[in-house]
């Protein structure tokens, strides 16, 4: 395991080196004479340096290190498309306009820090986690409902499943004319969203519990609230994290869309269509890669959480 270890740990650090120098060169600075293209050498070397890239993250990957070794495998795939981007958008010389560079979008996030700030506040902060946590809270109280009293599933259940065949790019100036420009318009779509998967999740994870497990508490004579919490809600956990976990991506999409139909000066909807009209790419880069960023640690929150509460689910044990 060491062995391995240094092993990946000295390839790595020569990979590394490799793509530095290769970085210096004035094709990957864009500092090549008007109308001249990189050279054959050029390409070969990116060439190499790809293979040595992927032969670097199958090294990593391939240590038995548990959940740390993952994590850094993923973050070194990461940087590495960060890096080929860099380079080969910078060679071809590719407009700003098509795709900006990484460094240009971590500029524009630097220099636009306040700006993405307040629009972060205003879509993630406001929309997006109100209406995630109705939404959801909304879908598990009904999906409790039906299951308790199962004539409302004939009810119930078909009108909730028609939420989920609504246009978002429908509903949206509709709930914008309903509630305004602000931020509850935009929760109100989110609601919408994330109502029906996590409905659908509860009632499945509600009925995961084995029959024996049932049986049992029926001869203990334990009743529907009982039997609901020590049985049926611990086996349905994994199923709702699950729609949790769906419906943090689903609220993100469904606000920034929302945001397209109107909103007012904030918002990353917002700033993305704005900057987006007015060609400045990098900026509306800069907001795409806060969505994303927002998103992906949204998701891992919920991971850690699902970690600590279905411990004991197969699921969560084998993960």
């Amino acid at each position: 395991m060491k062995r391995q270890l240094i092993i990946s740990l000295l390839f790595g650090l020569a990979c590394l080196a490799a793509a530095a120098v290769l970085m210096m060169q004035p094709a990957a600075q864009g500092q090549l004479p008007p109308g001249a293209a990189p050279g054959t050498l050029f390409w070969l070397a990116c060439i190499m340096l790809a293979g040595l890239a992927v032969q670097s993250v199958r090294l990593l990957a391939a240590l038995d290190g548990g959940r740390w070794v993952g994590i850094v495998t993923a973050a070194l795939f990461g940087l590495w498309i960060l890096y080929f981007w860099q380079l080969l958008v910078v060679a071809f010389d590719v407009p700003r306009v098509l795709l900006p560079p990484p460094k240009l979008i971590v500029q524009a996030i630097a220099s636009h820090s306040a700006t993405l700030w307040g629009d972060f506040v205003q879509t993630v902060l406001k929309a997006v986690l109100i209406g995630w946590s109705l939404g959801s809270g909304l879908g598990f109280a009904v999906a409790v409902a039906i299951d308790r009293q199962p004539f409302l599933q004939r009810g119930l259940l078909p009108l909730a499943s028609l939420t989920s065949t609504i246009p978002l790019v429908a509903v949206a100036p509709i709930a914008v004319m309903w509630f305004g420009f602000e931020w509850p318009s935009k929760a109100a779509v989110v609601v919408l969203m994330t109502f029906f998967p996590m409905l659908v999740s509860t009632l499945a994870g509600l009925k995961a519990s084995g029959k024996l497990e049932r049986e049992l508490m029926y001869s203990y004579a334990a009743g529907y609230r009982r039997t609901l919490l020590a049985l049926r809600l611990p086996a349905a956990l994994p199923f709702i994290f699950g729609a949790l976990k769906v419906n943090a991506t689903l609220a993100l999409i469904g606000a920034i869309v929302a945001e397209f139909f109107g909103s007012p000066t904030s918002g990353l909807g917002f700033r993305i269509s704005t900057e987006a009209s007015r060609m400045n790419m990098p900026l509306v880069w800069s907001a795409i890669v806060v969505a994303a960023v927002t998103g992906s640690l949204a998701y891992a929150i919920l991971v850690q959480f699902e970690r600590r509460a279905a411990f004991w689910h197969p699921s969560v044990r084998g993960a």
